[in-house]
């Protein structure tokens, strides 16, 4: 569908608003402009990989205002993992050097073997911990199948983004500007069903996914 047809004059993402047209490709970098489907579809191979992904994912990417939702959650999803990571990381990063150091430094050269045990329990039980709530926290975020559907369903629209692109569509480079996610992204056509079950026609992914045969 065309830009022109979008309703509202902008998306909010997080908390900051965009234009109708705009959304974030990376973490921290700027502000990019949505290419159209009709741009993509201009190359048959985009197309035909457009077509074939549709009916994989269940998405419709060559519909304009599906994919900007898309994108703008794709970046949300990328805020929240990069807050996950921060917020156990940083900590278990933090305890577990300063428990290593002190220990190299002064615990073992304590002259009772049971002060040393202690110690190597207590440190033990604070970096166990730690790396509980990293865990729990990574996999709450990395593993949602809902999210993982999101990233699944960006990592194709990139992969069709450039083949647009080397077949000659008005496409900028890196478009657009986010990894291909290696991991954490496997499609579950399940969480898929439930969704459109759940969302009915207020889903943009599924209205995206079954209102436009004429692409």
């Amino acid at each position: 569908m065309p830009m022109s047809d979008m309703n509202g004059a902008g998306e909010v993402s997080g908390n900051r608003a965009f234009g109708e047209r705009e959304f974030i490709g990376r973490r921290g970098g700027d502000v990019v402009t949505l290419v159209g489907g009709s741009v993509l579809s201009s190359v048959p191979e985009a197309k035909q990989a457009a077509e074939k992904a549709r009916r994989e994912l269940r998405f419709d990417f060559l519909d304009d205002r599906a994919v900007l939702d898309l994108l703008h959650r794709r970046h949300d999803d990328e805020e929240d993992m990069f807050r996950a990571g921060l917020v156990h990381g940083v900590p278990l990063a933090l305890v577990g050097f300063g428990a290593t150091v002190y220990w190299g430094g002064v615990a073992q050269y304590w002259e009772t073997g049971t002060a040393r045990t202690v110690y190597l329990a207590l440190a033990a039980a604070v970096v166990g911990t730690q790396l509980l709530l990293f865990v729990r926290s990574a996999l709450s975020v990395w593993g949602d199948p809902v999210r993982q559907n999101l990233r699944a369903r960006a990592r194709g629209y990139r992969e069709i983004a450039h083949i647009a692109r080397r077949g000659g569509a008005d496409v900028p480079a890196h478009y657009p500007h986010y990894g291909p996610y290696p991991f954490a992204a496997n499609f579950r056509p399940e969480v898929a069903d439930r969704e459109d079950s759940e969302g009915g026609s207020d889903n943009p992914q599924r209205s995206g996914s079954e209102g436009s045969d004429d692409h």
